[in-house]
């Protein structure tokens, strides 16, 4: 009976500190589907993460956005969805240190991913609502340093969030072949602030206003009318084109905030009304958007369609393919 005790462990060896070895929290087969997402998720931000760094053409404002967004799901799917698998179907085995600096990432990633959608909607504004000084305001110099600047908040405002690193890198766990993490209630709160409620209100506040001038610029011209007089006025098919933008992204943003409200929900209601069988699905959901934003680019942009093919067929590595028409 003790060797079967002593089996059930992660540390047999260690029979006085070692955990047990837990419980998925998930059937065989849905291990199996998070572990083929996680492929599928690094395999098609791959593919924009080539094709905007690649292709000259797609050297714009708003793409270097989404190329900071691809890099950003592309981390989500190599580190984040693994190690989250792995933490919850087996005992860790991978050491304190590794554990912290997942529990780092898994706060670095999505709060730079979710700034980043601000900085999707702030573009999209600008683009709609002042498209006469759009090209002065939004350039790509100032979005690369936004972009910069947003990733390297994100680091330093995880490095507050898990304070204990990496001075006191197990202090949270119980036994050893865990992962888990300890968090002041304070900076949860801040957590539910910085990286929910105000990028949320930033989001719909700007949307909602993109959407009111979009909607009079379709209908000034379905009826044939010029809202902009001016001597530089911007052409109604710069305006269509710019309102398809805004839609594309539009998509973008909603699906991301699909899957980051049952996160936050969670988290704000402290999981009290949320049976253990639901809950565990919350982690994964949330990084399942990571997934879903390059399908999104396949069915919006026909230039990552063009991407994929050029990619697949190994034309990318032809001289001069960095200046193939891709729109």
């Amino acid at each position: 009976m003790e060797d079967e005790d002593r089996a059930e462990l992660c540390f047999p060896q260690f029979p006085n500190t070692s955990c047990r070895k837990p419980m998925s929290p998930w059937p065989e087969t849905v291990t199996i589907v998070f572990y083929s997402i996680s492929l599928i998720t690094v395999a098609l931000n791959l593919v924009i993460i080539i094709s905007i760094s690649h292709f000259r053409q797609l050297h714009t404002p708003t793409n270097i956005l989404l190329l900071s967004l691809a890099v950003s799901d592309f981390l989500v799917g190599l580190v984040l969805i693994p190690a989250e698998i792995l933490r919850k179907t087996s005992c860790w085995f991978l050491g304190d240190y590794v554990c912290s600096v997942y529990a780092l990432l898994s706060t670095n990633i999505p709060f730079s991913s979710v700034w980043i959608i601000v900085l999707i909607s702030v573009d999209r504004y600008v683009a709609i609502c002042d498209p006469l000084h759009y090209t002065t305001k939004v350039t790509r110099r100032r979005v690369k340093l936004c972009v910069c600047l947003c990733w390297l908040c994100s680091l330093f405002y995880s490095f507050l969030y898990i304070k204990d690193f990496p001075t006191q890198p197990g202090r949270a766990h119980s036994c050893n072949g865990e992962c888990v993490f300890f968090c002041d209630p304070i900076l949860l709160i801040n957590d539910l602030v910085l990286s929910f409620f105000v990028p949320l209100t930033v989001i719909v506040a700007l949307y909602l206003r993109v959407f009111a001038v979009a909607v009079s610029q379709a209908r000034a011209m379905r009826s044939h009318i010029t809202a902009v007089t001016l001597q530089h006025s911007v052409t109604p098919k710069a305006k269509k084109s710019e309102l398809k933008a805004a839609r594309n992204l539009g998509v973008l943003v909603v699906v991301f905030l699909m899957c980051l409200c049952p996160y936050y929900s969670f988290a704000i209601a402290g999981g009290t009304f949320l049976p253990p069988s639901f809950a565990s699905f919350i982690v994964p959901m949330y990084y399942f958007n990571s997934s879903l934003n390059p399908v999104i680019y396949a069915f919006l942009y026909p230039w990552f369609r063009k991407a994929v093919k050029l990619i697949v067929t190994l034309q990318i590595l032809q001289p001069g393919s960095c200046e193939i028409n891709m729109l």
